[in-house]
């Protein structure tokens, strides 16, 4: 067993292990391989022991990967900050999109997106604990972002996507009671079904409070190297 399968291995059992201490079907969490910073050979590698899905934070980057990697049926995510001039290659390239807290932003996005291609999942970022640091709309506007952004034609607008801080202890509790209130006013509320929350360091809390995707690079992938990016 080379690195790649004994990491991912390795993190598929700690998921199944936080499921099982509150009694949930490991199945009903899916494993985002967030591959950001790491080269495309890696991303292989873990693709051909089974990963399907991977996340990318650098546009430039993942168009990159998407490129070099076409031949593999990945399953591209965006989970970095989600800019105006960055919606088209968004729309046109990925597969899911993780980081929309406007309502500007969902409106591009569905516009841009190729009538050939199926339409594209979101997630709304919340900033779920008020960090000054951190992007997403905050907990009271998500209501009324739901119900305009489930209208959009060429979007699935799938759940709520979280990074609180670390010390908050409530942050993953709190955002899926948010997640479960605001459901039913989904205009396609079958479509509402995703949870992004929890890395390698809160894995369990996160999957104790409901996340039903976690986003994990360190553990997979191996310490990142920053050194390239601005």
């Amino acid at each position: 067993m080379n690195q790649s399968q004994q990491a991912h291995q390795h993190v598929l059992s700690l998921i199944e292990q936080a499921c099982q201490h509150v009694h949930r079907d490991p199945k009903s969490v899916q494993l985002l391989a967030v591959s950001k910073t790491h080269p495309s050979q890696s991303l292989r590698e873990m693709y051909q022991i089974g990963q399907r899905s991977f996340g990318e934070n650098y546009l430039q980057e993942a168009l990159e990967k998407i490129e070099e990697l076409q031949d593999l049926q990945i399953e591209w995510h965006f989970i970095g900050h989600v800019q105006r001039n960055k919606t088209k290659h968004l729309a046109e390239k990925f597969d899911w999109v993780h980081g929309v807290d406007r309502l500007i932003i969902a409106e591009r996005l569905s516009n841009q997106r190729l009538d050939s291609h199926k339409p594209l999942n979101i997630c709304l970022q919340i900033n779920i604990d008020g960090q000054d640091s951190k992007d997403g709309c905050q907990p009271e506007e998500v209501a009324e972002l739901v119900k305009q952004i489930s209208q959009l034609p060429n979007l699935r607008l799938r759940g709520l996507m979280v990074i609180p801080a670390p010390d908050n202890i409530t942050a993953f509790s709190d955002a899926k009671t948010l997640f479960d209130q605001v459901k039913s006013l989904h205009a396609q509320p079958q479509d509402w079904d995703t949870l992004s929350m929890g890395m390698s360091a809160d894995l369990d809390a996160a999957i104790a409070a409901g996340s039903t995707m976690v986003r994990v690079g360190t553990a997979l992938f191996g310490v990142r190297d920053y050194s390239s990016k601005s």
